[in-house]
C-alpha cells in the first residue's frame, strides 16, 4: 500500500467519523428513548462468546422399553427425549447437556439393545454399543418389575468387556414395596442396584450421586478443557440423505440409515474432522410438515429439530437433486432464516443427475429459492462422498459473514450515499428520511435504522440488497429494524 493510499484511507475514515458525529448531533432534535440512547452509545466491537466445555459422558443403555428416555427426561428436568409407550422409539444415540450437584456432564440416550437383533434393530443396537465405547460411565437401566432377562444378562456381558464403570438403575420402583424386586437384581453381578422411578423421580438423586462418583478422577480435569467447535446442523426433508452424509463425514456408521423415511427421530451430535479442523455436526430428524400439524413421535421430533437449530451456528440444508424441489424444502430454508442462522445449501445425489435434470434443477432453484440468493451452494453425493471437501469453504464464508460487523461511520457514509441516489418514495405527501443507522449485534448481522417515518417493506429489501452488494454477507440472513422517531415539540 502506497503512502497516497494510506492518506486517502485516513481521510475516508475521518470523513466517516465526521459524518457520524453530524448525524448523531442531528438526532438530538428527535424524541429518543433511553433504549435508543443506549443503542447509539454502544461501541463498534463485539464480544466473542467463550467456548463451551467438553464434559464427562454418561451413557444410558438397556433393552427396549425399560424407561431409558424417561430416565433421561427426569435427569434433565424436562421432556427432551422422545417418549412413547411403544418399544423402539429411540434409535440413535442422542447427547444432552445435564447437571447434578453443580457438576456438568453429557447425558447420552440410546436405542434399546436386543440380543440377536437383525435389520434396523441390529443397527440400533450397534449405536448403543458405540455409546458404551465413548462413555466415561454407563447407566444400565433394568425394569425391576420384570426382573433380569436374558437380554439384560447379554448387555451385562457387553459392559464387562468394555471395562467401563457401570451403575445399575432398577427402574419402575414406584414405592417401598417395589424395592424387594430391585434387590433381586444383585444377581446381575454389577453391584448395588439403585431403585428409581423415572416417572415420579424417586431415588434418582442417589443414583446420580453414584454416577458422578464413578467418573474416574483423571478424566475430570481432562474434560474441563474448552472445545470451541463450530456447530453445524444438518436439516432437510425425510430420506434426503442427512444421516448418510454424516456417516460419510465421520467415515463410520455413526447414524442409523434405512430406506424407511424418518429413521432419525432425535438430533445426533458428532465431532467431524474436515480440512484439518474439527466441527460439531448435528444430524436432525427430517421435517415432514409444520410442527402444529404433526402428531405423536413426529411432533416431538420436530421440536427437537427446532431446538437443535437454535443451538447451531450454521445450518446445512440438504435437498434431493433427483427430485423436484418441494414446498417443504422451501419451508425448511425459511425456518433457518427465521432462526437467524447462517445457511449453506447442499444439493445431494448430484452424481446421479444427467444433463437434462441438472438444467431443470438450476431453474427450480432460481425460481423457488429467490428469497435466499445469498446462500452458498455445494453439489455433493452423500453416498460416494463426492465434493464433500467443498463444504468447508462454504461453511467458512457463511460463518464469517454471520459474525461480520460494519463500523458505524462506514455504515452511515454508505447509507447516506444510497439514500441520496435512491430516496424513499413519497407517500401521502410525506417522504420518510433516514436519520441514522447502527449495527448493534452480529450472529446474524442486525441493523437498526432511525427514520422520520415508516419505511416500506420494498425499500427495506432494497437497503438489504445494497448492504449485501457493499459488505458481502454471503451465507447469512440480514435483519433490518426501523425505529420511527418524531421531532421534539418546541
Amino acid at each position: 500500500m502506497t503512502a497516497e493510499d494510506m492518506t486517502a484511507g485516513a481521510l475516508d475514515a475521518t470523513s466517516g467519523l465526521d459524518r457520524t458525529g453530524a448525524l448523531r448531533a442531528g438526532l438530538e432534535e428527535y424524541e429518543l428513548s433511553e433504549e435508543d440512547l443506549a443503542l447509539l452509545g454502544a461501541p463498534d466491537d463485539v464480544l466473542v462468546p467463550e467456548p463451551e466445555e467438553v464434559l464427562p459422558v454418561v451413557a444410558v443403555v438397556g433393552r427396549p422399553n425399560v424407561g431409558k428416555s424417561s430416565f433421561v427426561n427426569r435427569v434433565l428436568g424436562r421432556r427432551e427425549a422422545v417418549v412413547q409407550d411403544v418399544p423402539g422409539i429411540t434409535r440413535d444415540r442422542v447427547s444432552y447437556p445435564a447437571e447434578w450437584s453443580g457438576q456438568r456432564f453429557t447425558l447420552v440416550d440410546t436405542g434399546g439393545w436386543e440380543k440377536d437383533a437383525a435389520g434396523l434393530d441390529a443397527r440400533v443396537a450397534a449405536q448403543a454399543e458405540a455409546a458404551v465405547g465413548l462413555a466415561d460411565v454407563v447407566v444400565l437401566v433394568v425394569d425391576a418389575q420384570v426382573g433380569a432377562t436374558a437380554t439384560d444378562e447379554a448387555v451385562v456381558r457387553l459392559l464387562r468387556r468394555s471395562g467401563k464403570p457401570v451403575v445399575l438403575a432398577a427402574n419402575k420402583v414406584d414405592d417401598a414395596r417395589g424395592e424387594a424386586d430391585a434387590a433381586l437384581l444383585w444377581s446381575l453381578g454389577l453391584g448395588e442396584p439403585y431403585p428409581v422411578s423415572s416417572i415420579h423421580g424417586r431415588g434418582t438423586g442417589d443414583l446420580l450421586d453414584a454416577v458422578l462418583a464413578a467418573v474416574p478422577e483423571e478424566l475430570v480435569a481432562e474434560h474441563q478443557r474448552p472445545s470451541g467447535l463450530r456447530r453445524v446442523a444438518l436439516l432437510g426433508r425425510p430420506n434426503v440423505g442427512k444421516s448418510s452424509l454424516l456417516n460419510k463425514l465421520t467415515a463410520s456408521d455413526r447414524v442409523v440409515v434405512d430406506d424407511v423415511a424418518g429413521t432419525t427421530r432425535d438430533p445426533v451430535d458428532e465431532v467431524v474432522e474436515l480440512a484439518g479442523r474439527e466441527w460439531q455436526f448435528v444430524d436432525t430428524a427430517g421435517i415432514r410438515r409444520r410442527t402444529h400439524q404433526a402428531s405423536g413421535v413426529d411432533f416431538y421430533a420436530s421440536l427437537r429439530t427446532q431446538a437443535a437449530l437454535e443451538k447451531a451456528e450454521v445450518a446445512v440444508v440438504l435437498v434431493d437433486g433427483s427430485e423436484t424441489l418441494a414446498e417443504q424444502d422451501v419451508r425448511i430454508i425459511s425456518t433457518v432464516v427465521e432462526a437467524g442462522r447462517a445457511l449453506v445449501l447442499a444439493v445431494n445425489k448430484w452424481d446421479l443427475l444427467d444433463e437434462e435434470r441438472r438444467h431443470y434443477l438450476e431453474r427450480e432453484l432460481a425460481r423457488e429459492l429467490v428469497q435466499v440468493p445469498w446462500a452458498p451452494r455445494v453439489n455433493v453425493s452423500a453416498r460416494t462422498g463426492r465434493h464433500l471437501e467443498r463444504l468447508v469453504p462454504a461453511l467458512d464464508v457463511a460463518l464469517e459473514s454471520w459474525g461480520t460487523r460494519v463500523a458505524t461511520g462506514r455504515l452511515n457514509s454508505f447509507l447516506g450515499q444510497v439514500v441520496a441516489e435512491h430516496p424513499h418514495p413519497v407517500r401521502g405527501g410525506r417522504q420518510p428520511r433516514i436519520l441514522f443507522a447502527t449495527q448493534p449485534s452480529t450472529q446474524p448481522p442486525r441493523f437498526v435504522v432511525f427514520a422520520s417515518g415508516f419505511l416500506e417493506a420494498g425499500y427495506r429489501r432494497f437497503l438489504e440488497r445494497r448492504l449485501r452488494e457493499e459488505f458481502g454477507f454471503e451465507g447469512t440472513p440480514v435483519e433490518i429494524a426501523v425505529r420511527v422517531r418524531e421531532r421534539r415539540k418546541r
